[in-house]
């Protein structure tokens, strides 16, 4: 949990400092106000990385050339990051340089949920493979070493395939691939089977008109479910070397969950499917706390409003209440502040770049 955020000239915020309170933050504003550039710091420090931009220059202010990030937790683990546009980016964790992004991930657990979250479904199998494997990271600790293994084994493979180098020395990479890219597989199947069993009951609890509803997940692997990988990759040898990359494997998985034995895209609403999306981010929230008893995770809503009636943002809010989870939700609609409780839940506005509390 972060109990202060400190941000100077990040896109239109030229100073702002703030002091969430550990469950519920609304923060409330019209649209461009800066309510979004709050939830992009949040998910820098968290990450390393923006939502919004590849180039993080161009969230510096107008007319500045750096913009600094700055956090303490709970338990006074502060963590900075300053990116400057000659010299380039500086994290720090727990005053210390840091060394790997992995590392300030696993600091601070955190998930997006943007305003068309309900794209889940289109986004592709890319996008639904980095949302499981977030939850999967942070429960084997395991994953990360067999992920990033099998990751420079396949750049390695694909690289001697688009050279056209020997077929023996192609297939020397083939060793690693099996070893590493089986033990992905098994994670992220038991993952999911784990994750299941714990959407069904929140999203019946989100959106009730579906209560009756059957969920199952349908993963697919990578390659043929009849065969095995070894066989896949010795198979695909010659279509590989033609196109110069090796097509099979976890890298190129996907999963879906279906209701009824129907697809989810097709049965649900837009409103609906921002339900589901985020139904299945509070159950990885939950996992963590069960897997790993993990209480420190941030959870960021942009938009709540957006697609969802004043029932479901009441009944989403509500969730949020009963969940180990730091939350950060924007929203233009102000009557939202009435569901938040002053005591132990905070409200902040924003105009124009200038946030105060309330």
């Amino acid at each position: 949990m972060l109990s202060h955020l400190t941000l100077s000239h990040f896109r239109n915020i030229s100073s702002a400092s703030l002091s969430p309170s550990e469950g519920i933050n609304l923060i409330l504003g019209e649209n461009g106000s800066g309510k979004t550039s709050i939830l992009e710091a949040l998910h820098l420090l968290a990450l390393g990385r923006s939502f919004r931009s590849r180039h993080l220059k161009n969230i510096v202010q107008l007319e500045c050339s750096q913009f600094t990030v700055f956090a303490r937790s709970s338990e006074m683990t502060p963590v900075g990051l300053l990116f400057d546009i000659q010299s380039g980016l500086q994290i720090r964790l727990n005053n210390a340089p840091l060394k790997k992004l992995s590392d300030l991930a696993v600091n601070t657990p955190l998930q997006f949920i943007s305003a068309n979250c309900h794209q889940f479904f289109e986004l592709g199998p890319k996008f639904r493979r980095k949302m499981i494997d977030w939850g999967v990271f942070h429960v084997e600790h395991k994953f990360n070493y067999h992920w990033q293994t099998y990751k420079k084994a396949l750049l390695q493979k694909n690289a001697a395939l688009k050279n056209k180098k020997p077929k023996n020395e192609i297939e020397l990479w083939n060793q690693y691939l099996l070893k590493h890219g089986l033990a992905i597989t098994e994670y992220r199947q038991a993952y999911l089977e784990k994750m299941l069993g714990i959407f069904e009951p929140l999203f019946h609890k989100l959106c009730p008109s579906l209560s009756m509803c059957k969920f199952t997940v349908r993963y697919n692997r990578g390659w043929n479910k009849e065969k095995s990988l070894a066989e896949v990759l010795d198979e695909n040898y010659d279509r590989d070397r033609i196109m110069g990359y090796s097509r099979n494997g976890p890298h190129s998985a996907d999963w879906t969950l279906r209701i009824n034995d129907a697809s989810a895209e097709e049965m649900l609403s837009r409103g609906q499917q921002k339900l589901f999306y985020l139904g299945l981010c509070m159950a990885q929230i939950i996992i963590l706390l069960n897997e790993k008893d993990v209480k420190n995770t941030i959870l960021l809503i942009d938009d709540l409003s957006s697609e969802l009636d004043w029932n479901h943002q009441k009944t989403v809010i509500d969730t949020l209440r009963n969940l180990p989870v730091q939350s950060f939700i924007t929203s233009t609609n102000n009557e939202l502040a009435t569901l938040i409780n002053k005591e132990n839940e905070k409200v902040f506005h924003v105009k124009h770049g200038e946030m105060t509390d309330s």
